[in-house]
């Protein structure tokens, strides 16, 4: 039976054939044998070629091997580090990569863990130029120039780059100048040893607007997030995290080779 890959090849063959002869599951010696008998042995033999080109396309077809799709990249919401800084000063464990995905939930560029996040202006525009902060002012509610993920104002992300020596705009770069924001208002080592719990999100409330004071309020009188709705979005990733990490750390295991497998002998 031809593929359905050749199938259609076969179709418009039939359409130039005499009415009532049939392809499908004949073989072309047979093919060539019928069409000698309904023409002249010219258009036989042409005819004959094709059938024979046919088939040797629908072999060809049949042995290609289909190919494999490319793996996509993660997003940086999935990444996390393997006991180094590899990005810059700061390490990103499933911990810490959990605080970040949820202050652009509360900031507004989560957008499901993609990276457009990190192109994001105030008000939910985009920006392209990743080498450095865009610096553009919109006026929607408020006026603002923040950008990026974790919404930087100009000044204070000149004043992280400077500190950390960053030298553009990109998404590692945007991560590590918010850890540093972290670290700089005195939540980065409870969030470590006890994750998000009320105290770190105040002590990042004056950082970022859409934080809760311990009161439930934003430091700004701004839309805010509620302390049990970002502590619910940071267990969900953090768990998530956790568990794509351990997936991974498995599927990097190779079993002993047979040779080298211990035998228990009872």
């Amino acid at each position: 039976m031809p593929s359905p890959r050749t199938g259609p090849l076969l179709c418009a063959l039939q359409r130039r054939l005499p009415t009532g002869l049939a392809l499908r599951g004949m073989g072309v010696a047979t093919g060539v044998a019928m069409l000698a008998g309904m023409g002249s042995t010219g258009e036989a033999e042409r005819l004959g070629e094709r059938l024979s080109n046919t088939a040797r396309l629908e072999r060809m077809l049949l042995a290609a091997p289909n190919p494999e799709p490319e793996p996509q990249p993660l997003s940086r919401a999935a990444l996390v580090d393997n006991g180094d800084a590899a990005d810059g000063v700061y390490r990103i464990t499933p911990e810490r990569r959990a605080l970040l995905n949820t202050i652009r939930y509360a900031e507004g560029t989560w957008l499901e863990g993609s990276d457009r996040g990190y192109r994001i202006l105030y008000g939910g525009g985009e920006f392209q130029d990743l080498a450095r902060h865009p610096e553009r002012v919109v006026v929607r509610r408020y006026s603002s120039a923040a950008a990026g993920a974790y919404q930087f104002l100009p000044a204070t992300w000149s004043a992280a780059a400077q500190k950390l020596s960053l030298r553009s705009f990109e998404p590692q770069a945007q991560d590590q100048a918010a850890l540093y924001l972290v670290e700089k208002r005195g939540a980065l080592a409870e969030l470590d040893r006890d994750g998000l719990t009320d105290g770190v999100m105040a002590r990042l409330a004056p950082e970022w607007a859409s934080f809760p004071t311990r009161a439930g309020v934003s430091a700004y009188g701004q839309p805010v997030k509620g302390h049990r709705e970002l502590a619910a979005f940071y267990d969900s990733n953090l768990q998530e995290l956790r568990r794509n990490r351990l997936a991974a750390l498995a599927s990097q295991e190779s079993p002993l080779p047979s040779s080298r497998r211990r035998i228990r002998r009872s």
